[in-house]
């Protein structure tokens, strides 16, 4: 799995005109699936992203995780992070999961997260979404699972 992460002033995620999900103070994670992932990536990636150490503390450091921030969690799927630009000029998707496997890695990355006590809105899976967003920081962190479970 890969994510990519933004901490956030807000967020929103608009489908076909309607909004699907926002939130205030957080983080907006944008979650890729791919072949071969499992619960297992999910569960990593729910704890690694919950405790990541993002927000200011009262020196101004990054300190803080999203709970102790009173955060919220922005959940998106997105499939192109598995995008290869490696040949040609067109991108190949080929190591990303087919969809209905990325959905329900999804779903179970929301419900874990969401487990975890702390408020998370979604997309729309496999819509087409406008995000929005303030970026706070900027503070941008990508993480893929393959440098914990691959060596």
């Amino acid at each position: 799995m890969r994510v990519l992460i933004q901490r956030v002033s807000s967020a929103s995620v608009t489908v076909e005109g309607v909004v699907s999900g926002a939130i205030e103070r957080g983080l907006l994670v944008f979650l890729g699936v791919g072949k071969g992932d499992t619960r297992a990536h999910a569960d990593y990636l729910v704890d690694k992203i919950v405790h990541l150490r993002i927000f200011r503390d009262e020196d101004g450091k990054m300190n803080r995780d999203v709970i102790e921030a009173n955060g919220s969690l922005l959940v998106v799927s997105q499939f192109t992070l598995y995008a290869s630009i490696r040949k040609g000029r067109r991108p190949s998707f080929d190591a990303a999961a087919p969809p209905a496997e990325a959905q329900a890695l999804y779903e179970y990355f929301v419900a874990a997260t969401r487990a975890k006590g702390i408020g998370v809105q979604t997309g729309l899976f496999q819509a087409d979404m406008k995000v929005g967003l303030v970026n706070d920081g900027p503070v941008t962190i990508y993480h893929d699972t393959v440098d914990k479970f691959e060596t």
